[in-house]
């Protein structure tokens, strides 16, 4: 949002009021659209069902990844790094968790927050469980707790279940000497999330089982012994060998985890060592025990250095379904020896018989071109096995996304001991900013120009907006839905985005909507023609809305012309130089081809302007001469140097048209003989030493050349506003002074009937060129101040300044807004702090400001002016990788934002995939009378009706249903830990029911000594019942205190009398706040009886027919 100023200016400005500043006071910014990979990209989560791809960031910022070049851009309210982030798969729902421990709940169809929730400990394991709304979390404590995102209410509920982890230890029959933080959780893989794996820091392993709260496997460094050991070291990587390692193996951190088979009967774990174990899951006989521990786990070994680096991430996927003794293929970030390359490597594991028979087949190393961030696998579409991955996404620094096709990552021949090196694709982006790299941008509005746009549009119809994969590779991101208007065909083109790079290309993009959509590329290269320094970077561009005409300045001070109409055939090319003209037959194919190019100069381009109706252009050099051409006559009408000498480059150029009574005073001042024939355009050139020069558009005569400040070496722009006359301003306001502001009202008028007395073809012209009266002004930009100027003054030679600004900050690039009625009413000034201000017109008050790190997480970056342009409030930029366009103006909502915005959420799809596995389900309950998930059942061990129970609530409930049921009750392991929050539930005495007649039941016929057990066990109940009391009829009385002492504390004196001190610690604290919200109450009603008397003594002189 950009902020807003109160308190307005003195109203002194020059040439009178603002110009529309009532209209441009109304302001609020907001990001229309955004491509490309953040730069602080640090986290990745995947949606398998709507094929999204979610990138959270250091910065707070979550981007969202789709199809035809869908993308979104989420923003956190606070600038926080996230450290997990996962969708709630195929329910248009993302939940991500900030190093803060704050968690929250993204709706993608709204792109809004819709919760966020504080946890009070540090987070150190995340999971959703698939195809619900429920979550694991762990945290530093060793408690597994459980949340669930309530869709109606909107909110995330803390579930009653939990496991600590001192009643997982005493249900696994492991012993722990302290708390250890949870480090992992892993949902078993066909278990619906009824079985999860949680790791501990310290080794522990253990797979839970929520439905009957024990442990089914346990397994750690501590209590087991590794059997064999498998190298994947790149030197020995023939050999294969299992070698016998040493038993007594420490406990050691465990990093990272992944499951590492089909079902979920492996376990693949890193450690901080750089060692993977792979340890078999299965379930035991006996629980908690082990009966042959030498066979539960493997030892993987990357590299064969005593220092290796940290197992950071593992990933799996599985091989071949139809070979299930191929294995699969693991990721590994990390295990390798110190100091050697950053890689990624890629170990394709076989095995025939279990673990035993674990073989490392190949491996291969994937270079990275950043420092490593995150990896992501992603599962095949339409295929059942979703551990199987058919892309691979690999994150590095800075905001580098490359992809990996899956039949090219794991097609390695058995034979071959390392893979050959796959081929990494870059993330295709809309908008190239980097390779290749982009010099120059320009956003040009199409509105108001009729049937010009007609051709665009009809062109733009036939291109594809699918990101430019090359091979075969398919490209596995394909949700998302485009909006029904950037997909009607008749739309108009109202606007388009221009950019030129570093290789002499430019390209051009549809930007109607929030989808870029490409539609032409203007290479470099002529048909048959060779020109020097036509593969030159970009330097400058310009572009003529009335006849489509397109200009290209480069580094090589080479101008390319480009007609945008289509044509094919023969046709010729015509060069035009200071010395030379030629014309070459060339043969076109289809796209717009360069017809004609101009040089006058070596010097790169800096600058250039369209003129009238788009024939004539003036370009500027970066060693300050200034040259027209003539595209009609294919000519070039002069070139001069507008430095004086020093060699300064033109920063900025304007042609304006100027009343009879200016040329006449230029022309006697000039003492030109031929005053009849003295053109009413001048070129205006601004250089970066501040000298203005206004030349004779037509005959090249520099009119006047002088210095506009003398302690000026930073001229940023200039720019001619035309402002209203004195006899105007004098029939609105009633005031001649030039100084006297008028309302945005009165000027609206003013625009309303100037635009009305204005010729079609004087308004088509303006766009290109300025004409105007003996008030217009000259606004000139610098780094640290403005200056207005009345240009008529600047004509006749004169360069006394009319207003004068000083910038408290360094301004690197500036625009002009303009009305509805083509009038100049704000101006846009960005500074190199990343700050952005709006400023009034003429009186350059600051209406607003706002800057690139509010807006979209940026900070200013050197050379990011010159890939800025804007469009009547619309700002185009580009940092790094991304390019973004804000919107500056809320009334002006030329994107139609909401409404053009594609959908991160395809609902149609979504109620497609739940059907299919409504009907999925069906099918296989029809086919198994053990329900869905009679696989699970079958490992379970107990008795026979406990199974049929069981199997009876499965088929009965769905998953879900099944889950919310266990989850809403406390673990039978152990009482939950109350949450401080929770109220202190007080024993009293009504609350123990004591039996007074114990009913004895007469002995029966049996032995003597029986007879006396059962008395002797009778007679200790009762005297533990009445507590040493004479009378049984009568117990003895007890005080509360004793009450709570046995009851409550368990006899613990000293915690019984801590809690009678807290508990009148908070009465103590309950009567204070009772007594200042009693005299609060005194106050308020106090001023409510003191007003009451005022407004009765105001009111009782008034007849009843004024009130």
């Amino acid at each position: 949002m950009l902020l807003q100023r109160r308190g307005g200016g003195n109203g002194g400005g020059p040439g009178g009021g603002g110009g529309g500043a009532g209209e441009v006071a109304q302001l609020d910014a907001q990001i229309a659209l955004h491509y490309g990979v953040p730069y602080a990209a640090s986290v990745m989560g995947f949606d398998p069902v709507q094929r999204l791809l979610a990138v959270g960031t250091l910065d707070g910022r979550i981007k969202i990844f789709g199809g035809d070049n869908i993308e979104g851009l989420l923003i956190s309210p606070k600038s926080v790094p996230y450290k997990y982030l996962q969708f709630i798969q195929n329910q248009g729902l993302l939940v991500a968790v900030s190093n803060e421990n704050e968690i929250q709940v993204w709706n993608l169809e709204f792109r809004q927050l819709f919760h966020f929730s504080q946890w009070d400990v540090n987070i150190t394991a995340f999971a959703v469980i698939e195809e619900t709304f429920f979550m694991y979390l762990g945290d530093e404590n060793g408690l597994l707790s459980v949340l669930k995102y309530d869709v109606d209410d909107g909110k995330l509920l803390k579930m009653p279940y939990n496991v600590t982890i001192h009643s997982l230890s005493e249900a696994a029959g492991v012993s722990l000497l302290d708390t250890q933080p949870i480090v992992g959780i892993l949902p078993q893989p066909d278990t619906l999330g009824t079985r999860v794996l949680i790791a501990f820091e310290r080794g522990l392993l253990v797979l839970w089982d929520i439905t009957e709260d024990r442990a089914i496997a346990v397994r750690g460094y501590g209590d087991l012994h590794i059997k064999s050991q498998v190298s994947g070291a790149q030197t020995d990587a023939s050999e294969h060998q299992i070698d016998n390692v040493d038993e007594t193996e420490e406990e050691r951190e465990i990093c990272s985890l992944c499951w590492a088979s089909r079902g979920g009967s492996t376990v693949a774990v890193g450690y901080i060592t750089g060692d993977i174990l792979l340890w078999d899951m299965t379930v035991s006989s006996r629980q908690g025990k082990q009966t042959d521990v030498s066979s539960n786990v493997v030892k993987l070994q990357l590299a064969s250095g005593s220092r290796r680096l940290p197992v950071i991430v593992l990933h799996w996927s599985a091989g071949s379904a139809k070979d299930t003794t191929k294995g699969g293929h693991l990721f590994v970030y990390g295990g390798d020896d110190m100091g050697s390359e950053e890689v990624l490597t890629v170990l394709s594991l076989e095995s025939s018989n279990g673990l035993e028979s674990v073989r490392c087949a190949s491996r291969g190393d994937l270079r990275l071109d950043g420092s490593f961030a995150d990896m992501i696998l992603i599962p095949d579409t339409g295929v059942p096995d979703k551990i199987r991955a058919s892309a691979l996404f690999v994150l590095t620094n800075p905001g580098q996304l490359n992809f990996y096709d899956g039949s090219a990552l794991f097609s390695g021949r058995k034979s071959e001991e390392v893979y050959a090196q796959p081929e990494a694709r870059k993330f295709p982006v809309a908008v190239p900013t980097i390779d290749p790299n982009i010099t120059v941008t320009d956003l040009y509005s199409l509105t108001g120009t009729g049937h010009p746009s007609i051709s665009l549009k009809k062109f733009c119809a036939r291109q594809s907006v699918a990101p430019p994969i090359s091979g075969n590779m398919k490209w596995p991101l394909t949700g998302g839905v485009p909006s029904e208007m950037s997909l009607k065909e008749d739309h108009a083109v109202e606007r388009i985005y221009v950019a030129g790079y570093q290789d002499g290309s430019v390209r051009i993009w549809d930007a109607t909507f929030p989808i870029l959509v490409p539609m032409f590329v203007l290479d470099a290269k002529v048909s048959d023609i060779i020109l020097d320094g036509a593969n030159a970077s970009v330097s400058s561009l310009a572009f003529c809305s009335l006849n489509l005409t397109f200009a290209v300045g480069t580094a090589s001070g080479l101008v390319r012309m480009y007609k945008l109409h289509e044509h094919t055939g023969d046709s010729s090319f015509h060069f035009v130089s200071e010395s030379k003209q030629e014309v070459h037959a060339v043969h076109h194919g289809r796209g717009f081809h360069c017809h004609v190019a101009f040089m006058a100069s070596n010097s790169p381009v800096r600058s250039l302007r369209f003129a009238g109706s788009g024939e004539v252009l003036a370009v500027g050099y970066q060693n300050g001469q200034v040259a027209m051409f003539d595209a009609s006559q294919l000519s070039m009408m002069f070139c001069v140097d507008c430095a004086s000498g020093t060699n300064s480059p033109v920063v900025s150029l304007s042609i304006y048209g100027v009343v009879s009574s200016a040329a006449e005073v230029d022309q006697s001042q000039k003492e030109t003989a031929k005053s009849g024939k003295f053109s009413t355009d001048v070129l205006l050139s601004l250089t970066k030493d501040a000298r203005l020069t206004v030349i004779d558009s037509t005959s090249g005569l520099v009119i006047n050349s002088h210095l506009l400040d003398q302690k000026q070496l930073s001229a940023v722009s200039m720019y001619v506003i035309d402002v209203a006359s004195d006899e105007e301003q004098t029939q609105s306001s009633g005031d001649k002074s030039p100084s006297q502001s008028q309302t945005g009202k009165e000027q609206k008028d003013l625009d309303q009937k100037q635009a009305q007395g204005a010729e079609t073809n004087q308004k088509k012209a303006s766009q290109h060129s300025h004409s105007g009266d003996s008030n217009s002004l000259l606004l000139v930009c610098f780094e640290d101040e403005a200056l207005l100027f009345y240009l008529a003054s600047l004509i006749q030679g004169s360069n006394k300044h009319l207003h004068k600004i000083k910038l408290a900050k360094h301004c690197c690039w500036s625009a002009i807004f303009k009305n509805k009625d083509d009038k100049a009413c704000g101006l846009i000034l960005a500074y190199q702090t990343g700050i952005i201000e709006l400023r009034s017109l003429p009186d350059l008050e600051i209406l607003a400001e706002s800057s690139l790190m509010h807006l979209l997480r940026w900070s200013y970056k050197t050379g990011m002016d010159k890939s800025m342009s804007s469009s009547n409030g619309q700002i185009a930029m580009v940092n790094g990788s991304e390019f973004s366009i804000i919107s500056l103006i809320a009334s002006e909502n030329d994107f139609r934002i909401p409404e053009s915005l594609p959908c991160l959420h395809d609902k149609v799809l979504a109620a497609a995939a739940e059907a299919a596995i409504s009907i999925s389900t069906d099918q296989k309950r029809k086919q198994n009378p053990a329900g869905v998930l009679g696989g699970i059942i079958k490992g379970l061990k107990g008795k026979a009706d406990e199974n049929a129970n069981l199997r009876r609530s499965f088929n009965a409930q769905t998953h879900i249903e099944l889950l919310e049921s266990i989850f809403l009750k406390e673990s039978s392991a152990e009482a939950s830990i109350p949450s401080p929050d929770d109220p202190i539930e007080e024993l009293t005495i009504d609350d123990i029911d004591i039996d007074d007649d114990v009913p004895l039941s007469p002995p029966p016929a049996s032995s003597s000594t029986s007879h006396v057990n059962k008395k002797t066990t009778v007679e200790d109940e009762r005297e533990k019942l009445f507590e040493g009391s004479s009378v049984a009829d009568k117990p003895r009385m007890r005080s509360t205190q004793e009450i709570l002492t046995k009851y409550k504390f368990g006899g613990d004196a000293a915690a019984a009398a801590a809690h009678a001190k807290d508990k009148l610690m908070q009465r103590q604290e309950k009567l204070e706040r009772i007594s200042q919200r009693t005299q609060e109450l005194q106050d308020g009603a106090e001023n409510f009886a003191s007003l009451a008397q005022e407004l009765a003594k105001n009111m009782e002189n008034k007849k009843w027919w004024k009130l």
